[in-house]
């Protein structure tokens, strides 16, 4: 039987296996397990939230109901907190020990493969509009874009702003101790406020970049499965592929270890990661109409 013209080859669904070459890692265990309870936690949050931030909109009601009352939303609500605090404590963690253990702990905050912003982000992301509109080449990514490093601190400034506002409307007896009573009203607004941005743009910016663009849809599950092709990370992130063609040659591992050779994804490993990334963009998506709609709507 002859070999199907690579033409007329089923394209996966999944981009990061889409392509020609080896499949290699791109992320750890430890990061995908925190980024899942980023996923679980900031949707359980948004759900619980919402029928609050928008309590006169038709949705409110059903939305409170399918979650058991407003005291069990209550409930979920903190838990989701929990949950955010935990992972957050953690990652800090991580830094900690991997500060403390690397030879070069400058490279780690300020280099090439820095999650750090620098001068050049802001070069690429001018660029990468300029591309946009045809006015330009595609800009060249090292190992993180200047959106990745955005989502990445965005995380640190919600759980600052919204997780320390949240913790005050949570207890605010003990806080009332030191704080004059208006600090509740502006924690209050900053809480909802900030949380209604959060939402957007997770929803809105943060999809599209990694599942909506046209190289992308419909989903991208590289942060499910770990792992992605040569080709797909010769599109997004091409500087540093020399890194990955040094470590061509040695065998597939399970290790986990960036930029080494890793097995496929097996087939129960890439259903569960597809269904968990098309559970959590119609999710996603259908919050965002319900945002609209009690705001130009309500």
């Amino acid at each position: 039987m002859s070999a199907v013209p690579p033409e007329v080859r089923p394209v996966p669904i999944d981009a990061a296996q889409r392509g020609e070459g080896r499949f290699v890692w791109r992320f750890s265990a430890f990061h995908r397990w925190t980024h899942a309870a980023v996923i679980v936690s900031f949707l359980l949050l948004v759900i619980t939230g919402l029928p609050l931030r928008f309590s006169g909109a038709f949705w409110a009601p059903a939305l409170i109901a399918m979650m058991g009352g407003v005291e069990a939303a209550g409930v979920l609500h903190r838990f989701g907190a929990v949950v955010t605090f935990a992972y957050f404590g953690a990652h800090v963690a991580y830094l900690v020990v991997k500060l403390s253990r690397a030879p070069d702990p400058m490279k780690l905050l300020w280099g090439p493969d820095s999650l750090v912003p620098q001068p050049r982000d802001v070069i690429d992301f001018w660029s990468q509009v300029r591309w946009y509109f045809g006015q330009g080449p595609r800009p060249r990514f090292g190992r993180w874009s200047y959106m990745e490093k955005f989502d990445y601190f965005a995380v640190f400034w919600g759980v600052a702003i919204i997780g320390g506002s949240g913790l005050m409307l949570w207890f605010p007896e003990f806080f009332a101790r030191f704080m004059p009573g208006w600090v509740f009203n502006v924690a209050t607004i900053v809480h909802g406020d900030e949380a209604l941005l959060a939402s957007g743009f997770i929803f809105t910016i943060h999809f599209f970049h990694v599942h909506f663009r046209p190289e992308k849809f419909p989903i991208d599950t590289v942060m499910f499965t770990g792992r992605a092709t040569v080709t797909y990370m010769e599109e997004e992130h091409p500087e540093i592929l020399d890194a990955i063609r040094s470590r061509a040659d040695a065998p597939a591992s399970y290790g986990q270890i960036p930029d080494t050779p890793a097995p496929p994804p097996t087939g129960v490993q890439t259903f569960a990661a597809v269904a968990l990334g098309f559970t959590a963009l119609a999710l996603g998506v259908a919050l965002t109409g319900m945002i609209l709609w009690a705001v130009l709507l309500s």
